[in-house]
């Protein structure tokens, strides 16, 4: 798997990805990688990697295995593995995660609550 938080991803590394120039409004399901650099309001569900990028903005509840913020997210996230929020990264909501799995880069954003749950604890989406 991809180790994000130590490397630069490009977007030969995702399977799909929402560009800059795309405005989706709906909901989301996908099992392999995601990229969005565009914006997105709705909701997201996927049991694979979620990054949003740089300038991305997102408007939405989100349920992912793992959750890179590197844009602006406003809505709720539930994760099966982890939450990253980079340095340029902003998040209004409140995450629940793994014991262990939320890591926040020095200089982010973050306006919400944090659930931490056993490992072997299920979501309620689960």
């Amino acid at each position: 798997m991809i180790d994000v938080h130590s490397e630069a991803l490009d977007a030969e590394d995702f399977d799909t990805v929402i560009t800059a120039d795309i405005d989706f409004s709906g909901s989301l399901s996908f099992e392999k990688p995601l990229l969005i650099r565009g914006k997105v309001t709705g909701s997201v569900d996927s049991s694979g990697l979620l990054v949003i990028d740089e300038g991305a903005v997102v408007e939405a509840g989100i349920s992912a295995a793992r959750v890179v913020i590197r844009g602006t997210v406003r809505g709720d996230i539930s994760a099966m593995e982890r939450v990253e929020i980079s340095a340029t990264g902003k998040l209004y909501g409140d995450i629940t995660a793994p014991a262990g799995g939320f890591f926040m880069e020095s200089g982010c954003v973050f306006n919400g609550r944090c659930i931490m749950r056993e490992k072997d604890e299920r979501t309620d989406a689960e």
